[in-house]
This record gives C-alpha cells, sequence and structure tokens, in this order.
C-alpha cells in the first residue's frame, strides 16, 4: 500500500511563488515515477507535472512549461513542485499521485492509481 501526504499549499498573490511537497510511505519511493495534478472548482482534474523514477526525465503541461518544476529527493521519499510566477488561474487544489505503468509521460489521470488528499493553492489578483 503506498500512502501520499502532500503539504505546501496556500494563499500568494499573483507573481508569487510556492513550494509543494508529497511524501510518500509503503513501497520504495525510487522504483516508481510521480506525477501532480490539479483541480479547479467545477472543472476537471488535470496533468500538471510528472518525473521520473531516478529523475532525470520529466514532462510538464504547456500551461504551466517554464513556471513549474518537478523534482524529486529519494533519500527523503518525497516529490516536489516548484511554482513560480503564479497566476490566478493555478488556483486548485493540487494533488501527488502515482502513475500505474510507472511511466512519467502519462498525462491522464486514469494512468494513476495512487492518490494524496491534495492541498489547496490559491492565487489572488
Amino acid at each position: 500500500q503506498v500512502q501520499l501526504v502532500e503539504s505546501g499549499g496556500g494563499l500568494v498573490q499573483a507573481g508569487g511563488s510556492l513550494r509543494l511537497s508529497c511524501a510518500a510511505s509503503g513501497r520504495p519511493f525510487s522504483y516508481y515515477a510521480m506525477g501532480w495534478f490539479r483541480q479547479a472548482p467545477g472543472k476537471e482534474r488535470e496533468f500538471v507535472a510528472a518525473i521520473s523514477r531516478s529523475g532525470e526525465s520529466t514532462n510538464y503541461a504547456d500551461s504551466v512549461k517554464d513556471r513549474f518544476t518537478i523534482s524529486r529527493e529519494n533519500t527523503k521519499n518525497t516529490v516536489y513542485l516548484r511554482m513560480n510566477s503564479l497566476k490566478p488561474d493555478d488556483t486548485a487544489v493540487y494533488y501527488c499521485a502515482r502513475p500505474k505503468y510507472n511511466d512519467y509521460r502519462s498525462d491522464k489521470s486514469d494512468d494513476y492509481d495512487y492518490w494524496g488528499q491534495g492541498t489547496q493553492v490559491t492565487v489572488s489578483s
């Protein structure tokens, strides 16, 4: 069983930055790719970013490319999402998740089987 716990969300002004963390427990963390998704009120959950198990390869949604950075520390069983130049449109609950097929290129929520409880990010204009 895998447990994922996100933290680091909050309220920030447009243009500001936040760093989200996702701590994993259970099976060896370094065996698995990891991803981040977000869901805004009234919208479907959408892919944000994913990272390979080694951390050498990453994948981003076009909407966050060049503003967000995904990284991981396998010795700490933690994956991060650094968010810069935040916009009001980035307001959402952010979730970390593990892809079923261990593929960091997966960008569909159906391809992920373990999810955290989410952390709220609110960007004010």
